[in-house]
């Protein structure tokens, strides 16, 4: 079946994708989508199916799904002039990594005993990586790279609070979880730290071409979301139904765990205990 997209939603500016980049677009999707029903349909037979940790996927390849139909079909684009002409710039595909960025990094957190006030830091900054990302790509200016230095320092204190900031605290589950965290940490750490590059090839400096960003944009997102999800999803399936309750409900504990009280804290033996004297006092005050 011949690919009639570019026909019907005519592509803008100097440098356009091509139709070999929307069929590459439409195949990713494709991938999206499978992974969509596979993920529902396999969260519909856990008994444990209200949980975070199985809705997490459903959303973030239900967004992307979106996101790549739209790219397939050549929707969802901007124009910008840059120093080599006009280019495709797809917001769109911006939306599906703020909506995602975020659920992926919670899906992880979850099972740090990280408190609520530092999971919804290290969110926030996810946030200012793919919105300092967006706000540059639509930049004309070589001012562009400001805001590409903004990601980059957003990036690395997600870094510091997967790695550093999470190993405090104690994880729900004990070694196990400790273990699989981290391997699925330094996973996304990987991918992630490619994207700056696709995009300082791409949206920033235009040394490649849209249909060659699409293709190093597509592998990324295929390797972030299906590819990772499936390693999440099998991974949490191993782990026990009561350490599913790992959510934001319990994870606010105020502060690391510790292994005895603080001095301050510790009462003098009879203390917090009224003399009678001052019960019969209070009793008349009240009367």
């Amino acid at each position: 079946m011949t690919n009639k997209a570019l026909a019907i939603n005519p592509p803008a500016g100097l440098h356009h994708i091509t139709t070999h980049a929307s069929d590459w677009l439409w195949a990713v999707f494709a991938i999206m989508l499978l992974s969509l029903f596979t993920n529902f349909f396999w969260t519909c037979l856990r008994r444990d199916r209200n949980k975070a940790p199985y809705q997490i996927p459903i959303v973030v390849l239900a967004v992307s799904s979106i996101a790549y139909f739209s790219m397939a079909s050549d929707l969802g684009f901007t124009v910008v002039l840059n120093r080599h002409g006009t280019r495709q710039v797809w917001f769109v595909r911006y939306i599906q990594w703020f909506i995602n960025a975020p659920l992926i990094l919670l899906g992880l957190l979850i099972f740090t005993g990280m408190t609520i006030s530092d999971i919804l830091a290290t969110l926030f900054f996810s946030w200012v990586v793919v919105v300092s990302g967006l706000v540059g790509a639509l930049v004309q200016s070589s001012y562009k790279w400001g805001y590409y230095a903004f990601g980059l320092a957003a990036l690395f204190y997600i870094w510091f609070r997967l790695f550093g900031h999470s190993l405090r605290y104690p994880f729900r589950g004990g070694g196990r979880v400790r273990s699989g965290y981290m391997g699925l940490a330094a996973y996304i750490t990987f991918i992630w730290t490619l994207y700056p590059i696709c995009w300082g090839l791409s949206e920033g400096s235009s040394t490649i071409t849209p249909t060659s960003e699409m293709v190093f944009y597509g592998i990324l997102d295929i390797i972030a979301a299906p590819i990772f999800l499936a390693l999440y999803t099998s991974w949490v399936s191993t782990l026990p139904y009561d350490e599913l309750a790992a959510g934001l409900s319990t994870a606010d504990r105020g502060v690391v765990e510790r292994k005895a009280p603080l001095p301050e804290e510790r009462a003098e033996p009879g203390r917090g205990q009224e003399a009678p004297g001052e019960q019969a006092e209070r009793s008349n005050e009240h009367h």
